[in-house]
């Protein structure tokens, strides 16, 4: 078992993940953020199957200046094994090998289990607002 490209055959497994983990939201198409990610050249769908079980995916991109993650999701079944330390070092050896010096992800404020699974990974809070539009 390992780390691997996902491509479009996985996109379906990948969004029924992401939603059986929570990360979904009414207002994102996590299929279209899919394609998105799977078809550019600065982005890619990262994931971790057993057999043809999904386990586990990070979705990781970059914009020229530093990396971004997201949909880390790691199936509840498989939880507690390591997989999303090694998602997430799959991730950050991703943005290495294109020379990005600086990884960024967003984690909800009221999540704290998530914020210490990161902590725990070496990130450490930043002092800034995130603001959006949409568009």
């Amino acid at each position: 078992m390992e780390v691997r490209l996902l491509d479009a055959r996985q996109r379906e497994a990948a969004a029924a993940l992401w939603e059986a983990c929570g990360l979904t939201r009414p207002w994102n198409d996590p299929r279209a953020d899919f394609d998105r990610a799977a078809s550019a050249d600065n982005a890619a769908v990262l994931g971790f199957c057993e057999g043809p079980a999904l386990l586990g995916t990070v979705m990781v991109g970059e914009d020229g200046h530093r990396g971004w993650v997201y949909y880390l999701a790691v199936a509840p079944a498989a939880r507690g094994a390591g997989l999303g330390a090694q998602l997430m070092a799959a991730a950050e050896a991703w943005l290495q090998e294109r020379g990005l010096p600086k990884l960024n992800l967003m984690v909800r404020t009221e999540n704290k289990a998530v914020i210490a699974f990161y902590t725990a990974q070496g990130y450490a809070l930043s002092e800034v607002t995130v603001l959006q539009k949409s568009l």
